[in-house]
């Protein structure tokens, strides 16, 4: 499916797509993301590491015939795992309803530490799709990657649920900068002023704790668009369906500011 030789290529950027509450639109950004990068020519890979409540497949429409979890418990190899997926990304499917993810074991964690550095050197971006909230599961998959995107919505719960989560992942993981994405905005500088009153919180309630202060660096504004629920429904990716939608636009900018 790939080349083997990654002498010369150097480590993907990783990042960890996460949430402080589930229903906000954490693997639908993965995906579209992770399509967007792609259709800009870099090797992209998406990885559902929702492990036990995967749904990257549903969202994808792909039958997972080879997952993950196979490759975790030694059943398969990465490369059989690996999938061909829209606009030429790459994707490792997860199993889902796995009971024995409630809590990772020790030998877990190093499986699949080990599968994602064999992964980086493979890659320019791999795009680590997590569970929602602030489990060990979560937080050390998200621990896995060099830098967290949350995915919030102006909601009440959703911004107090993300509040947490930053704060764990800055007292715990030691970071000092997360990127934010806002979904399902409803007008023209709402997410702006979603991330400024996440700020503000940090400063007052989380920051004076730290050694140096946690910064949130908004990436991405993603408006309430109808073709989404389609696309979702149909389970196509919104950037094939409705490339023109304007949830797909947004999260084509987010894509280009994320690497530039």
């Amino acid at each position: 499916m790939m080349a083997t030789d990654t002498t010369d290529r150097p480590r993907a950027r990783s990042l960890a797509v996460t949430s402080g509450k589930g229903g906000v639109g954490k693997t639908f950004v993965s995906a579209n993301l992770g399509a967007a990068l792609a259709r800009q020519g870099f090797k992209v890979l998406v990885l559902d590491a929702d492990l036990g409540l995967a749904n990257l497949d549903v969202v994808l429409n792909l039958p997972p015939h080879v997952t993950l979890h196979d490759v975790l418990m030694g059943k398969r190899s990465l490369d059989e795992a690996l999938m061909k997926g829209p606009c030429g990304m790459d994707v490792l499917l997860a199993g889902s309803g796995m009971v024995e993810y409630s809590r990772l074991t020790p030998s877990v964690r190093g499986a699949l530490h080990d599968v994602l550095n064999q992964l980086l050197p493979r890659y320019d971006h791999v795009i680590l799709d997590t569970g929602a909230g602030i489990s060990d599961v979560v937080l050390y998959t998200v621990s896995l990657a060099s830098e967290a995107l949350l995915v919030v919505t102006p909601e009440p719960t959703s911004m107090t649920d993300a509040y947490a989560t930053v704060k764990v992942l800055a007292q715990t993981q030691q970071r000092r900068q997360v990127q934010v994405i806002v979904n399902q905005t409803r007008r023209q500088g709402e997410a702006r002023a979603v991330c400024n009153q996440l700020q503000t919180v940090v400063d007052r309630f989380c920051n004076p704790t730290l050694d140096s202060a946690l910064r949130l660096e908004l990436v991405g504004d993603i408006p309430s668009d109808p073709a989404v629920r389609d696309a979702v429904s149909r389970r196509q990716l919104l950037l094939e369906a409705m490339p023109g939608a304007p949830a797909a636009m947004a999260i084509v900018d987010a894509a280009t500011r994320r690497v530039r």
